[in-house]
């Protein structure tokens, strides 16, 4: 019986991913940053954002924030690599003319003469927007914000103090209001301190869960928002606060522990395939999902167990499988509504077109120095990958502060 059964059993055959020299990956990043980000870019610093390009929305309201939703989430993937500056190289002469593209366009997008004047604040879902934009400003201070001219910078202070009419949600919305509070802290020496730590207090006193998932206010739901939005906001808000000598600056270690093991959550869900779960709430924000794993790695504290090539390389599967073809683009060139594909029903109703350039934050690991072992060590095996090939594979770890 034995013999017969043995005659049908599949020969095993591990996942083998071709490795093909290291430079090619960051290239493949910069590359795909450029097909996401330059229609977004150009247009706006043509003023023709609202004129060229094309939303698909399931609400009625959805067209009405889509080119300032496109932009900010845009220039809050790619601040980190804006902000390494020019240099001699191909990239860093590229990274010139991205400054300087993203320096105009913000110019165009506060001036209320242009008809891409989309920095305004106007409740309730400006709010968003207007903090993923102030976050960007945080990360690319040096290049961006201090290039600006004096009278774009006072146009922008404005704005952002314009959301304080805005009340958030009783969930990662109070995020909203304290990073744009950070922001007016480190740019003006001054801010709405009940703002600023309010969403701090709610986060680290009430709704942290364990094991670093805090819930998304009183209520918990299974989905990526504190990867999306919740840690990475965290810490950039954190970051200010301690520079700033705020007492409750001093969560800022735990904070970051508590990234470093969502990360390595994040590294884990990646399948040997390059693939992860589709589950929970705005999918459609696609590559989104790994802003804090991509975040972890710009800020250099990936667990001690997890080598940073095996998560570029995890990461750059993740690319080339969403992003690689055109099956996620119109021919002009813009985001789909879907997650591989024009998918419309898998976008929940406040989700639009310019929703889903929050896609852009895996790029920030784009702001480490190409010469930072993220980039130059050799190709490495991420743990799906390891597992499902029987090789060597360290034993998950819960934290429990």
């Amino acid at each position: 019986m034995s013999k017969f059964f043995g005659r049908f059993k599949k020969e095993e055959i591990p996942v083998v991913e071709e490795q093909g020299p290291v430079w090619e990956d960051r290239i493949f990043w910069v590359e795909t940053l450029q097909k996401i980000a330059l229609p977004v870019l150009m247009n706006l610093k043509k003023d023709s954002l609202r004129k060229n390009m094309i939303v698909e929305s399931n609400s009625p309201e959805g067209e009405k924030f889509a080119y300032l939703e496109a932009f900010a989430r845009v220039f809050n993937g790619i601040a980190p690599w804006l902000e390494l500056g020019p240099d001699e190289s191909e990239e860093g002469r590229l990274r010139e003319k991205y400054i300087d593209l993203t320096i105009k366009a913000i110019s165009i997008a506060v001036n209320p003469k242009k008809n891409d004047y989309i920095l305004f604040t106007e409740p309730k879902q400006s709010l968003v927007d207007m903090a993923l934009f102030a976050q960007g400003l945080l990360r690319s201070k040096n290049q961006i914000w201090l290039n600006l001219p004096i009278d774009v910078q006072a146009k922008v202070i404005e704005e952002l103090k314009n959301t304080r009419i805005i009340a958030p949600y009783e969930n990662h919305w109070l995020l909203y209001t304290s990073i744009i509070e950070a922001a007016l802290l480190e740019f003006t020496g001054e801010c709405d301190m009940e703002r600023l730590v309010y969403a701090v207090h709610k986060f680290r006193d009430e709704w942290y869960i364990g094991d670093a998932i805090y819930a998304d206010g009183p209520e918990f739901t299974k989905n990526y928002y504190n990867s999306f939005i919740i840690h990475p906001m965290l810490n950039d808000i954190l970051m200010v606060m301690r520079k700033y000598g705020l007492a409750d600056g001093e969560f800022l270690d735990i904070q970051l522990m508590r990234s470093s093991r969502l990360a390595s959550q994040l590294e884990r869900y990646i399948s040997p395939e390059g693939t992860f779960p589709v589950i929970g709430k705005s999918i459609s924000y696609r590559t989104g999902v790994f802003h804090t794993l991509s975040q972890v790695a710009l800020l250099r504290i990936l667990p001690r167990n997890i080598e940073v090539s095996q998560v570029r390389s995890a990461l750059t599967k993740v690319l080339r499988n969403i992003f690689e073809g055109n099956q996620n683009f119109t021919n002009g060139g813009w985001l789909l509504l879907g997650f591989n594909g024009h998918q419309v029903d898998i976008a929940e109703n406040d989700i639009n077109t310019g929703s889903l350039y929050i896609c852009c934050s895996i790029f920030l690991a784009l702001g480490l120095d190409s010469n930072d072992p993220f980039w130059s060590n050799e190709f490495a095996e991420w743990t799906s990958l390891k597992a499902w090939n029987g090789h060597v594979t360290n034993s998950d770890q819960s934290i429990d502060f």
